[in-house]
């Protein structure tokens, strides 16, 4: 009976042992110091291009500071949107990885994504009920996290904490 108890143990510790090395050839290898610096240039270059974006709508145009990052936050948003239907700004993700996930340009990207892949569903059941399924959740729990912040604010304005 021993020697039944242990066979299935052996063959249970080969099959893990194979399935583990199946899993080191599948999994691709990555260095994370170079994902780190590809993600800060990307990040790095897209609000470089908002500041320019600021600068010129600031000094040259002579905007005020709140209306010039509205046209900052429009021109951003178009952008990204514009290069999500080239098929470019993906491409960026795939090489620039949480770099390219800046909020504004990230959220434009999730949102026209899903509206270009639903759209063949239709103007309602494609695009009207898709458009939010990446951006939704991150609405949701933003204002989520507002409104519970917004909370704990005013207790600690009541209580004279704060």
């Amino acid at each position: 009976m021993a020697q039944n108890q242990e066979k299935p143990k052996t063959m249970q510790q080969q099959k893990e042992q194979e399935y583990r090395q199946h899993v080191e050839q599948v999994t691709p290898k990555y260095s994370l110091p170079l994902r780190m610096v590809k993600a800060f240039v990307t990040g790095g270059i897209i609000c470089l291009l908002g500041q320019f974006i600021l600068n010129y709508a600031t000094n040259t145009m002579g905007l005020d500071k709140e209306t010039a990052g509205a046209w900052c936050s429009m021109l951003l948003v178009l952008l990204s949107v514009l290069l999500t239907g080239f098929n470019i700004y993906p491409k960026l993700v795939e090489w620039g990885g949480g770099g390219a996930l800046v909020p504004i340009t990230g959220f434009a990207n999730s949102v026209a994504s899903a509206a270009i892949e639903y759209q063949k569903e239709g103007q309602v059941f494609g695009i009207g009920c898709k458009i939010f399924t990446i951006a939704g959740p991150v609405i949701l729990y933003g204002i989520f996290t507002s409104w519970v912040l917004g909370v704990i604010y005013w207790i600690g304005k009541m209580m004279g904490i704060s």
